[in-house]
């Protein structure tokens, strides 16, 4: 039995409970071991799962350098189309049409393909490395014959 000076510090439901499942305010991110079982409170009181909560999407920053970059891409394929049509006449006594065309194919869709496999395989990576292997895939894939042979060509 308690007695009056210890009902006067309590309340009634002050007693201990189980807590419930843990959650952070909406625009807060748990980080470190078991944030992954973290939810987040809705603005209706609502507790959404964590496998439910939306990943925050890009920044505007990575936008413009994903425009950017896409947009190098896409002049790659067109200079690679450019420069194999261009160079096919002067390999048409060198090699078949059964060789050059499968790596004419090949050479148009690389940018397209590494822009592709860049996003896929970042995923969930930082920032920089998607970038990093981005900008990688704009030196290796420079389409070589339009740059030194151009549109002209000798």
């Amino acid at each position: 039995m308690t007695s009056d000076s210890d009902d006067a510090l309590s309340w009634d439901g002050d007693e201990a409970s189980a807590p419930k499942d843990p959650a952070l305010p909406r625009g807060w991110n748990a980080v470190g071991k078991g944030s992954d079982e973290v939810g987040t409170v809705e603005d209706d009181g609502t507790v959404t799962a964590a496998g439910d909560v939306e990943s925050p999407g890009l920044s505007t920053a990575m936008l413009l350098i994903l425009g950017i970059v896409g947009g190098v891409y896409l002049l790659y394929t067109i200079g690679w189309i450019v420069a194999g049509l261009r160079l096919r006449p002067l390999a048409s006594f060198l090699v078949d049409d059964t060789m050059f065309l499968p790596w004419f194919v090949l050479a148009i869709a690389a940018p397209a393909l590494w822009f592709l496999a860049s996003w896929v395989l970042t995923k969930g990576r930082a920032a920089w490395v998607r970038i990093a292997v981005l900008i990688a895939g704009v030196v290796l894939l420079v389409p070589w014959p339009f740059v030194t042979v151009g549109v002209i060509g000798s």
